[in-house]
């Protein structure tokens, strides 16, 4: 009775707290509301429901857009207490929602005018795509700052866009950010000038949706996504993102992915452990950034909704691109740094992709991740299916629609055909993992022979922590919740120092006798958590035992030899503390 009610308690308490979380879905900050009527009110009742707001509020309602007529889409200022006041008011009846209309900004860092080589390029291996495609009869909408036709851009092809900031069709730049995210995705090359792009034949579609501040609402954006779905755009960037779910940009995002367009964002630039908003809906492609020597970059958002990783550049090497000076209009190479310059490698390379003969969006993104390079040990998610390759991502295309034949060819070139893969490969080694439980349960039984006991539940639990500890957690990835109580609930003793900082090498402290020895000093004499700190010293040493064999790193140690004896050594003494324990007790 006594465990069902602390189980009752646990669950209850563990509710209320994921109730209570603010995660990034509630986080963004907001000036006005976005109010989305239903698609069968009438003209009369919208008339009039505009109307009671203007009487009963002092506050003007407003159409979004020309492109938000059919969706009836309107916004207000407003803050929170507004949005209570509608929801509660007989409004209600002829909305589908009342929604904040969220700030999203640019995700970029400060210029680095002096960098000069587009090393990012190199990286992505486009010169063997450029072999099969240039991105010829793909359109690009760019949803940013806007784009200007700077002289790198002169060649390039535009179709026609839209300013939703100012609600005209001129969506020229006067940040720079849309024209250097643009200028990535298809600058003008071979033209004996400035620097190349990736898909430099295709189309960009200028859509304008953050102001020269660099800050722009989600139903700004909303309305320019249907607007480059019905007006021909075959992929989507957008570098751009902030906190705040919201319902009028799901819907956008996927009415766009149900005609067909694939779309990208980037992850953030917060060094947090989950995408944020537009890259983290299930629809679009959310892109980590990479620095120059392919790690990941250290401002970029990582593991929960990261697909794919691409340069974003950092202080050491930045993007470089011509886009203009914000405070003179005129055109300047600049380099800047950030996941909104990883974005639009991955569309670049999408619209290469489209290009050679894969239409749908999700078998895109399938082969974007599957030529995508792998990254062996990746516990935080840093790069999702892997970093992007260009020449690879073609080469796959152009073997036309994604048959068995190919993926049986996809999955023998990885790897994983081989049984190693399966056994020992991947985010968690499985079969160290589970000779080390087995090890310390053949431990346990042998014990059991010289010092008879029950194998209770402190027993067990001991065990398990100090041999393997719950590795299946390691790889969950949950959008806000912070990511370190998984890795060490994942990890048995030894090697909880390697989970929380991400180290190869095991913690020369954790890794021997010293935890086992202090736990069954303190546990020695309780009738039951004796046993708890029993078995933790004989799965101690299982885990130990293995990793002598194994994986025998350990951190400050001279070779893997002395490391190798050291565990050999602690292994033991871990097994002599549980005898003579066990004697005791």
């Amino acid at each position: 009775m006594k465990k069902l009610l602390f189980l009752i308690l646990f669950i209850v308490g563990l509710w209320v707290a994921l109730m209570n979380f603010k995660g990034l879905a509630t986080q963004g900050t907001y000036e006005s509301i976005i109010v989305n009527f239903r698609e069968d009110v009438s003209t009369t009742t919208l008339s009039e429901q505009i109307e009671a707001i203007a009487t009963n509020y002092d506050k003007t309602l407003s159409l979004n857009s020309i492109y938000a007529i059919d969706e009836h889409i309107y916004t207000v200022s407003g803050d929170k207490q507004f949005i209570d006041n509608l929801k509660h008011s007989p409004l209600k009846k002829y909305v589908d929602y009342i929604e904040p209309n969220y700030i999203y900004n640019a995700l970029e860092s400060p210029n680095d005018p002096d960098y000069s080589k587009q090393w990012n390029l190199h990286n992505i291996h486009v010169e063997r795509a450029w072999e099969e495609t240039k991105g010829e009869g793909i359109t690009v909408a760019v949803i940013d700052t806007g784009v200007s036709r700077v002289p790198d851009l002169r060649q390039t092809e535009f179709v026609a866009g839209y300013d939703f900031v100012n609600d005209r069709n001129d969506a020229s730049d006067d940040n720079g950010h849309g024209t250097h995210v643009a200028g990535t995705i298809a600058q003008s090359t071979n033209n004996n000038y400035g620097v190349a792009g990736i898909a430099y034949q295709a189309k960009i579609m200028p859509l304008k949706v953050l102001s020269g501040q660099g800050g722009g609402s989600v139903s700004d954006i909303a309305d320019a996504i249907r607007f480059a779905a019905d007006n021909g755009a075959d992929i989507i960037n957008m570098s751009l993102g902030g906190g705040g779910e919201s319902q009028v940009m799901k819907d956008a995002i996927d009415y766009a992915y149900d005609k067909g367009v694939v779309i990208i964002a980037a992850a953030g630039n917060s060094n947090q452990n989950a995408a944020s908003y537009p890259a983290r809906y299930p629809k679009v492609i959310s892109v980590s950034a990479l620095d120059a020597t392919g790690k990941k970059a250290g401002y970029s958002n990582y593991g929960a909704g990261v697909d794919i990783s691409a340069p974003g550049g950092s202080e050491s090497g930045k993007i470089l691109q011509e886009t203009i000076d914000p405070t003179t209009g005129e055109a300047v190479f600049s380099g800047f740094q950030g996941t909104s310059m990883a974005a639009p490698h991955v569309a670049g390379v999408a619209a290469l992709v489209k290009a050679s003969g894969i239409k749908k969006p999700d078998e895109i993104l399938a082969v974007l991740t599957q030529s995508s390079r792998k990254v062996e040990d990746d516990t935080f998610n840093y790069y999702g299916a892997g970093q992007l390759d260009a020449g690879e991502a073609v080469k796959l295309a152009l073997k036309g629609q994604i048959t068995f034949r190919d993926f049986f060819r996809w999955l023998r070139d990885s790897g994983y055909l081989n049984p190693r893969f399966w056994i020992d490969g991947g985010m968690v080694a499985l079969l160290p993992k589970l000779l080390m439980v087995l090890g310390s349960y053949l431990l346990a039984f042998l014990l059991r022979n010289y010092f008879p006991f029950s194998f209770t539940s402190p027993f067990n639990w001991g065990l398990l922590l100090g041999s393997s500890g719950l590795f299946f957690l390691q790889g969950i990835y949950i959008f806000d919740l912070p990511q370190w109580p998984f890795r060490v609930m994942g990890s048995s003793i030894p090697e909880l120092a390697n989970s929380v900082q991400g180290t190869a090498s095991l913690n020369p402290f954790l890794a021997s006798v010293l935890v086992p020895f202090v736990l069954i000093a303190i546990l020695l004499g309780h009738r039951s958590w004796k046993w708890f700190a029993i078995g933790t010293s004989l799965g101690v040493a299982g885990c130990l035992t293995v990793h002598a064999i194994m994986s025998p790193a350990v951190w400050a140690m001279p070779s893997l030899d002395v490391s190798r004896a050291f565990l050999g050594f602690n292994a033991f003494c871990c097994v002599a503390l549980a005898c003579l324990a066990s004697k005791r007790s």
